[in-house]
């Protein structure tokens, strides 16, 4: 965003700098000649509107191009963009085509109550009643992928299997989508399986105002006993930024009306719904909160109370890593019992595993349920998944600086030429900046520093940036924007990849001050901030 007469200004001053006639030495003057014929490029870059947009936007690759193949240079600054942008609508309606978005889910139910429930007079004349059973009493596995056809039609193909104690079956699905205007879609569902017979679906959507929109299903299942119709309308409004408000009426199979409040903030989730219908009548409240942190960790709550009991269930999940996210849920209930449900999302996969514990309220299995998965959990996290993921990220580091390293050499010899040929006109600024009482950059380090005793084992990458520093320093001023100040004038990146700070130790007034700057943070000293100065015995 810099204008004619900033870009003039510094051009200015690196001329000035790196001129090659201000230097004998003829190493410094051949090291002189390189910086100055970079900075004459970089000003003719950005001096000219029309190179300057395709350098905004391709980068050097851009400017490399014979003969400009992408746009015409003759073209404006904003013609130039705007072609770019259509080409990028181009490119994501491609790799839409190509795209299948794979979901799927694997459900596998444990039956593990004979942990809790045992009746040991039953198994006393058993071979190997010393050990509880525990088995696999039913699964399930879902898949659906997506093909677009157009860039307003959609295929969706999914599929289904299903196994409980020893019967099973299955089903498979073809729904086609169209959007027919920027308020609404239209789906056509076509089924058949070996359990229920063929299925016809049709689902409507529509915005009716900028609040509020209504979604009607409507389905004719055939099977042996003749054809069962279904309907489902969903009639559902903004109340507020953060609040949905949903009216749902079900008729056919397990005929309802059900209506739920869900709000929805950066920190909390929370949901209330209340059902009439066949055979069931219930009303639930549920609350989530969501802590602010890397892993992303939430706990919930939610009661359950219906004509079929009443649950209780509490939980957590957490982020284990860059796709992955792990969840526990207890649920205990009457007349269901104790259960616990662990949940792993990977990616658009979603892996399910319900362990019935026990039909009864023990507290034991309350117990287990909860003090359980929170061991194995913190086990896992500090002997398998914290090495693993610190091992996966070194391996990207190390990837990262081996793909740079040429270009990270090339950079730190260019640092090093400019704080040669930066000595005198930084021995003219300390001069001036003394004589009036003024800047004085006393050290300045740039890099990854280590504060944290958990991190203490990690090695302290930094570079001098003293002399660059001071170099900037004008009117007993330093200002530096919210960029990257590995691109500074000798200035370049030490530790790729990971994160970095400056650290400024400077004179102000006869006085020290000491500030720590992050890497894409402004900065501008001397700053009237009483945290910047240090104590008098300094």
């Amino acid at each position: 965003q810099a204008s004619q007469e900033e870009l003039k200004a510094a051009y200015r001053r690196l001329c000035m700098l790196y001129h090659p006639d201000k230097h004998r030495d003829p190493e410094l003057k051949t090291q002189a000649e390189q910086l100055f014929n970079l900075v004459h490029q970089a000003y003719e870059v950005l001096s000219d509107p029309q190179t300057r947009a395709i350098y905004d936007i391709y980068g050097r690759r851009g400017l490399e191009m014979e003969g400009w193949e992408v746009v015409e240079r003759k073209r404006t600054a904003a013609e130039i963009r705007e072609e770019f942008e259509r080409l990028q609508r181009e490119r994501e309606e491609r790799r839409l085509q190509q795209r299948t978005n794979p979901k799927g889910t694997i459900s596998v139910g444990i039956d593990a109550t004979d942990l809790f429930d045992r009746y040991d007079e039953e198994y006393e004349d058993v071979p190997g009643s010393s050990f509880p059973q525990i088995e696999i009493n039913k699964m399930h596995i879902s898949q659906s992928i997506e093909a677009p056809l157009t860039a307003t039609d959609t295929a969706i193909l999914s599929g289904n299997l299903s196994t409980q104690n020893g019967n099973g079956g299955g089903s498979i699905n073809l729904a086609l989508r169209r959007v027919t205007s920027a308020k609404g879609w239209g789906e056509l569902e076509f089924g058949a399986g070996d359990l229920h017979g063929p299925l016809f679906g049709l689902k409507i959507f529509r915005n009716l105002t900028p609040r509020c929109f209504i979604t009607t299903n409507c389905a004719l299942q055939f099977s042996s006993r003749g054809v069962r119709p279904g309907l489902t309308t969903v009639l559902a409004r903004n109340l507020d930024k953060n609040t949905m408000g949903y009216l749902q009426w079900r008729w056919g199979i397990q005929s309802a009306m059900n209506t739920s409040i869900v709000r929805d903030t950066k920190t909390s989730h929370f949901t209330v719904a209340l059902q009439l219908g066949i055979p069931h009548s219930f009303m639930m409240v549920s609350y989530q909160h969501k802590f602010q942190d890397e892993d992303q960790t939430r706990v919930k709550g939610s009661l359950k109370a219906g004509f079929f009991g009443t649950i209780v269930e509490y939980g957590a999940e957490r982020k284990i890593s860059r796709h992955s996210v792990l969840g526990a849920t207890v649920s205990v209930g009457v007349p269901q019992g104790v259960s616990l449900k662990i949940k792993l999302n990977r990616a658009s996969q979603t892996y399910f595993f319900p362990v019935h514990l026990t039909d009864q309220l023990l507290p034991s299995a309350v117990f287990y349920a909860t003090v359980g998965p929170l061991v194995i959990y913190f086990a896992m996290h500090r002997l398998v998944i914290k090495p693993y993921l610190r091992a996966q990220k070194e391996r990207e580091l190390e990837k990262q600086r081996e793909n740079t390293a040429s270009d990270i050499l090339q950079k730190k010899q260019e640092a090093e030429a400019a704080v040669r040929l930066m000595q005198e006109s930084v021995r003219r600024i300390i001069e001036a900046e003394e004589a009036r009482m003024g800047l004085i950059i006393v050290n300045a380090w740039y890099g990854k520093f280590v504060n944290d005793n958990s991190r203490k084992n990690e090695k302290v990458k930094v570079i001098d940036v003293t002399v660059p520093l001071q170099c900037l320093v004008k009117d007993s001023k330093l200002i530096l924007t919210e960029a990257s100040k590995a691109g500074l004038p000798g200035f370049y990146d030490p530790c790729v990849g990971e994160e970095k700070s400056l650290k400024v130790l400077y004179q102000f007034r006869g006085v020290l001050h000491q500030v720590m700057s992050a890497d894409n943070e402004a900065l501008r000293i001397p700053k009237q901030c009483k945290y910047h100065r240090l104590p008098s015995f300094f």
